[in-house]
């Protein structure tokens, strides 16, 4: 591409604020980046998960002050589906298993792995699933906010110009929006008038961080 006196190679992939981006504007291998630093900063503090000297609750501060940023870095703008979600619940528990460790069985003495319902029950925050839906209904209220001549804005609400290619129409951004208002009960709600009403904004996105995702 090129533009005034300079010109720009295509590529495939790039990293840009710490973020990847594909030309196919594909979240699968974000997800797979953010992951993976998340689990470099895991094994980077993983002495003080497993020591016996911390609470529970302290190794919990842990998780969700050094490693969970690392893994939610730009969530608001993720487009997520299934799949990815339970790529983020997965490493999440594994996380909450070495904090927890396993049960062990009253008669028998023997170490019992943790069930992700057990995992849910004994973590009283919010999980990562439930912070990136709470996190994308606050950034939309910070971009409505901003007025419709600001770029964010225009990014937020434009509709590209074209047609779709043949198949299966992909997961939009706005999908997810649409989804978590769904499930806090606001179907057919207008998210960019009702992200103009600061209160209900703040109800939803409470709302949505108290949601049990399994």
């Amino acid at each position: 591409m090129k533009t005034d006196n300079s010109s720009f190679e295509g590529m495939e992939e790039f990293t840009y604020l710490g973020t990847t981006l594909t030309n196919q504007n594909s979240i699968k291998e974000e997800i797979k980046s953010r992951l993976k630093s998340g689990n470099a900063c895991y094994h980077s503090v993983q002495n003080l998960l497993f020591s016996s000297v911390l609470s529970k609750n302290l190794k919990i501060k842990i998780y969700r002050t050094i490693i969970l940023p690392v893994v939610l870095y730009g969530c608001e703008t993720w487009s997520l589906i299934l799949r990815e979600e339970h790529r983020l619940r997965v490493f999440e528990n594994r996380v909450l298993r070495r904090i927890f460790g396993p049960n062990r069985d009253k008669g028998t003495g023997e170490r019992i792995k943790l069930h992700n319902e057990k995992l849910n029950d004994l973590n009283s925050s919010p999980n990562s699933v439930w912070v990136t839906k709470s996190r994308r209904m606050r950034w939309v209220g910070h971009v409505v906010h901003m007025g419709e001549g600001r770029g964010m804005y225009g990014v937020l609400v434009g509709k590209p110009e074209g047609k779709r290619p043949m198949g299966r129409p992909r997961h939009r951004w706005e999908n997810n929006i649409n989804i978590g208002l769904q499930e806090v009960g606001g179907v057919g709600m207008d998210w960019i008038e009702l992200a103009q009403d600061e209160d209900r904004q703040w109800a939803l996105v409470n709302a949505l961080m108290n949601l049990w995702v399994p």
